[in-house]
C-alpha cells in the first residue's frame, strides 16, 4: 500500500467535519467515543510531521494520542463493543516503532544540552557520541515510517474510527467514570505500599506508567464531570502530571547512564572521557528525582480521595 491509498483526513475515515461534544448529562459510552474521536483526529494532524520528522513534537504528540486510545480502551472498551481489544493490541504495536524514535529524540536532545555546557575541547567527543545515538534514531525511524505506510497502519485507524461510532453498550455495568478513577488510583496505591524504601529503577518505571493510565482516565471523566467535581478533577490530573515529570526524570537518567555505560564499553579515551561525565551526571539526576517522587504521589493520593467527599 502507498501512502497514497492512506486515509489522510478525519472524513476519509468516515468521521464527522468536527469532532464531537459531548457534556455532563451525556451516557458514558459518548464520552468514551468523543474521546476517541478526538485522539484519532490528533493522531493523524500529527502524522505528516511524525514523517517529515521536522519537528519532534509532532511525533510525540502522535504517541500521547495513541497512548491516550490505548487507555481509554483499556478502562472503558467494554462501553464500545468487542471490537475495543483487538484494537488496542494493535495500538500497542504502532507504539512499540513510535517510542523507539521518541526514546532517541529525548536522548539525543537531552545529551546535546548536556555536552553544550561542556569545555570547547571536549565538544567534539560529545558530538562523535550523539552520532553514535542520530545513527541509531535514523534506522528507528525508517521502521517508524514502513509502519505508517503499511495496511495493517490503514486498517487501524479504519478500526478505531469504526470504534467512535459504535452503539456497544454493556448492560447491567455501572458507567460513572468519575466514580471508575477509583480503580487506576487503587492500582497505583497498592503498586507505591508495595515498594521497598529503595525501590529497583524497573519498578518506579511501572509506577510511572500506573500514574500515567490515571492521569488519562482523569482527563476523560473530567467531560463528564459537573463543575464542583469537575474542578477537583482538574488538580488530579494536575498531581499526576507533577508525577509523571518527576518519575520521566528518573526514567530518562537511568537509560541515559546505561547507554553511556554501554559507550564506556567501546569509545576511546576522549569519548570515553565525556561519556564519564554524562553517565556521573545522570546518576546525579536519578538521585534527585528519587528524592521527590514521595512527596509527588502525596499530591496524587490527596486529590485522588477529595473526589470521594
Amino acid at each position: 500500500m502507498t501512502t497514497e491509498s492512506l486515509p489522510r483526513t478525519p472524513a476519509e475515515l468516515g468521521l464527522p467535519e468536527l469532532p464531537v461534544e459531548v457534556g455532563p448529562a451525556d451516557p458514558a459510552v459518548h464520552h468514551v467515543r468523543a474521546k476517541l474521536d478526538r485522539e484519532i483526529r490528533a493522531l493523524l494532524a500529527h502524522e505528516p510531521g511524525t514523517r517529515s520528522g521536522a519537528d519532534p513534537e509532532d511525533l510525540h504528540q502522535m504517541r500521547v494520542a495513541l497512548r491516550r486510545m490505548r487507555s481509554v480502551l483499556k478502562l472503558s472498551g467494554r462501553l464500545v463493543g468487542d471490537g475495543a481489544e483487538p484494537v488496542r493490541a494493535e495500538l500497542g504495536w504502532l507504539g512499540q516503532s513510535l517510542g523507539e524514535v521518541r526514546d532517541h529524540d529525548v536522548l539525543i536532545g537531552h545529551l546535546r544540552e548536556v555536552i553544550a555546557d561542556f569545555e570547547v575541547r571536549d565538544q567534539p567527543a560529545g558530538r562523535r557520541l550523539i552520532s553514535r545515538f542520530v545513527t541509531e534514531r535514523a534506522a528507528a525511524k525508517r521502521r517508524l515510517t514502513r509502519a505508517l505506510s503499511s495496511a495493517r497502519y490503514s486498517t487501524l485507524l479504519r478500526e478505531v474510527s469504526l470504534l467512535t461510532r459504535s452503539s456497544g453498550e454493556a448492560p447491567g455495568e455501572p458507567h460513572d467514570l468519575v466514580t471508575g478513577l477509583a480503580k487506576p488510583h487503587r492500582k497505583l496505591a497498592k503498586a507505591v505500599r508495595a515498594l521497598p524504601a529503595d525501590p529497583p529503577d524497573d519498578d518506579l518505571h511501572a509506577l510511572r506508567i500506573h500514574g500515567k493510565k490515571l492521569r488519562y482516565a482523569a482527563e476523560l471523566a473530567q467531560t463528564s464531570a459537573k463543575k464542583k467535581r469537575a474542578k477537583r478533577i482538574k488538580k488530579l490530573i494536575k498531581a499526576t502530571r507533577e508525577f509523571q515529570t518527576v518519575l520521566g526524570d528518573h526514567q530518562d537518567a537511568v537509560i541515559a547512564a546505561e547507554r553511556m555505560r554501554t559507550v564506556l564499553a567501546t569509545a576511546d579515551g576522549e569519548m570515553g572521557f565525556v561519556a564519564g561525565r554524562i553517565a556521573e551526571r545522570e546518576l546525579a539526576r536519578r538521585a534527585e528525582a528519587r528524592a521527590a517522587w514521595r512527596d509527588a504521589w502525596a499530591k496524587v493520593d490527596k486529590a485522588a480521595h477529595a473526589l470521594t467527599k
